[in-house]
């Protein structure tokens, strides 16, 4: 079965979503951010997966729910930390970031099912911006990564060409938004599902006329 890797930074104020201030305060970005993370973990953990293993920049806290590993991300550039975060692993992976709240296990199902890596070698979820939020490797090869330019709006162009040039099959995940402004935060929030901590913070901390 499949490992999720789920990369993300301690929820601490000023530290993180500081494209967020202003307008939310760095407290209340803090908060969205750890909102965020909760509901990520919460959708991979709802997965039929080996393991979900978080790949963490800072310490853990009172967000973590019970089944998560936890480990360190590495020094370096991000390609760097998520090439380390493949290196982790010994069989098939799928990455994927905390700036995706209104991820689901349903959306993930198609790279993590019984015949996820049947005729294929990787899975791409691309982002609006650009980039891409998740990445499935049947075999964990952390050279896809090192070198690729991140956060640009080349990155996931340039992430899946170099997956390309390997020689993978490659199969596409849905498009989704990454919370980067208090924009995606809204639109985001109007996608994820019911129940969800980030969507109802969101629309806590927005006034009535913003929304």
């Amino acid at each position: 079965m499949t490992t999720v890797l789920i990369i993300a930074k301690e929820p601490v104020p000023g530290r993180v979503k500081t494209r967020l201030t202003p307008p939310y305060t760095p407290q209340e970005a803090a908060a969205l951010a750890e909102a965020a993370l909760a509901d990520t973990l919460r959708a991979a953990l709802a997965a039929p997966v080996r393991r979900v293993r978080l790949v963490l920049e800072g310490r853990p806290g009172p967000w973590l729910p019970a089944g998560v590993e936890v480990v360190p991300q590495c020094p370096g550039g991000l390609d760097e930390r998520l090439a380390a975060a493949f290196a982790g692993c010994s069989g098939p992976a799928v990455l994927i970031g905390m700036d995706t709240p209104q991820v689901t296990a349903g959306l993930l199902a198609p790279a993590l099912g019984p015949n996820a890596w049947q005729d294929c070698d990787a899975w791409f979820g691309p982002a609006v911006d650009g980039g891409f939020w998740a990445l499935g490797l049947a075999r964990p090869e952390p050279e896809l990564l090192r070198g690729v330019p991140m956060s640009t709006p080349e990155t996931g162009r340039e992430q899946r060409a170099r997956l390309l040039a390997r020689g993978l099959t490659v199969r596409d995940l849905p498009v989704l938004r990454d919370v980067d402004t208090a924009r995606d935060a809204a639109l985001v929030a109007r996608e994820a599902p019911p129940g969800g901590r980030f969507a109802a913070l969101v629309d806590r901390l927005t006034p009535a006329g913003a929304r």
